[in-house]
């Protein structure tokens, strides 16, 4: 058997047939397994989510139903279990995301390359799959090529694992795509996801290295609510990134998303009404300061500028000369911090492409293609994604180990 592609799919793909004693062939185009494995989670790899398969189902944005054999044969308490015993130890932080104890992505691709060593997988770096063999319906093979070398080598089974086109410095180009057309098969759009936001006023890139912890995001297209989710959200130069952008851009990844509203709840444990009384009683407590000095009790410093030009309340406006209504207005404008998006960030800052190989085609109780015998499909390659949290990981490793056990058959 042989596996395009050293990703987490390809890996577990590829460590999954070897288990049943199946000869297996891993092909990687990069000098190293895991290259963008490394760079997940800013280096820390998010390996997975500790949840039930139904809520590990309710987080995948596309196609989820296609999950439910993936799932339920390799969950995440499966694939726990099989990082420990590999010697690998994790920990569960908020949100049930799960990470490597030490916080080093290259613990995690150290252990499966050993996994994959132990079960005496064939593993040939720097190694392009170029194209597919066919041979009487079936797919029996691949034609690769290695520096000036290039060959063809036979198998009984295919497990096209090559990613799809973010992050293309990892080596992210496509093929898997070509490999699928080339196949029969139709290739949904695909999309950058998982991405930050372009937004389009300038006061947001002020303020730019601004973490916002608990607050709460909201995408409107005139009247009706795209998104809202409470979390993480950074400021950047360009816009917005951090947990609830990335997981915004899901919803709105495909479409055309210029002009959609944002607004961000600053205080969303409180209700207008008690803002606005624990701004009174901010006010209360210097009442001769200017306006412009009498936030910083509420408001990150970095923030406050901004807010207050946005008042529209004179900077140097005496706070005991602030008006009810002047009040009012800012507790709205601080429970609706507003801007406006203007597009997503592209496929080198994206974590995921949406779209792929359509699952119409594709067995789900065996990653099989409905096109050609012999050929499976594992990961990203896939018209799947998910949320932030470790659920598109999740999705790779029990895509892998399916595909992996059912090839070896």
């Amino acid at each position: 058997m042989i596996v395009a592609g050293g990703g987490p799919a390809g890996m577990m793909a590829a460590i999954a047939a070897a288990e049943t004693g199946h000869t297996v062939t891993l092909f990687e185009q990069n000098e190293k397994l895991g290259k963008k494995l490394f760079i997940t989670g800013k280096g820390r790899c998010n390996v997975t989510n500790d949840s039930d398969v139904e809520n590990l189902l309710q987080n995948v944005v596309k196609n989820p139903k296609f999950l439910y054999s993936a799932f339920y044969a390799f969950d995440s308490s499966f694939l726990m279990d099989f990082f420990r015993q590999e010697g690998l130890a994790l920990k569960t932080e908020r949100g049930n995301r799960v990470f490597p104890v030490s916080d080093k992505s290259s613990d995690v691709i150290r252990t499966l390359q050993n996994a994959l060593v132990h079960r005496g997988v064939d593993i040939q770096l720097c190694t392009t799959v170029r194209k597919l063999l066919q041979c009487d319906g079936q797919c029996c093979g691949v034609r690769a090529v290695r520096g000036n070398r290039e060959w063809e080598q036979q198998a009984d089974a295919v497990v096209v694992a090559t990613g799809g086109i973010s992050y293309p410095s990892t080596g992210s180009t496509g093929d898997g795509y070509r490999f699928a057309e080339e196949a029969g098969h139709t290739i949904e759009q695909t999309a950058p996801s998982l991405v930050p936001l372009n937004v389009q006023e300038d006061y947001v890139m002020r303020l730019q290295g601004l973490s916002l912890k608990n607050v709460v995001l909201c995408l409107q297209q005139g009247k009706k609510v795209l998104y809202q989710e409470q979390g993480e959200l950074l400021f950047t130069h360009f816009g917005i990134s951090g947990p609830l952008a990335l997981t915004a851009s899901t919803v709105l990844s495909g479409k055309d998303v210029c002009g959609i509203c944002a607004g961000v709840d600053l205080k969303p444990a409180l209700s207008e009404e008690q803002l606005d009384q624990r701004i009174l009683r901010d006010f209360s407590a210097c009442r001769n300061s200017y306006f412009k000095n009498s936030l910083g009790k509420l408001l990150p410093a970095k923030l406050i500028p901004v807010i207050v030009e946005l008042s529209g309340i004179p900077p140097e406006k005496k706070v005991n000369e602030i008006t009810k209504a002047e009040r009012h207005a800012l507790a709205e404008l601080i429970k609706q911090f507003p801007f406006t998006i203007e597009s997503l960030r592209g496929y080198s800052e994206a974590i995921i492409t949406r779209g792929g190989v359509s699952v119409r085609e594709v067995n789900p109780a065996t990653m099989e293609s409905r096109k050609l015998r012999g050929l499976f499909f594992a990961g990203e390659v896939l018209d799947l994604d998910a949320k932030t949290g470790g659920y598109n990981l999740q999705i790779a490793w029990s895509t892998g180990h399916l595909a992996g056990m059912s090839a070896a058959v």
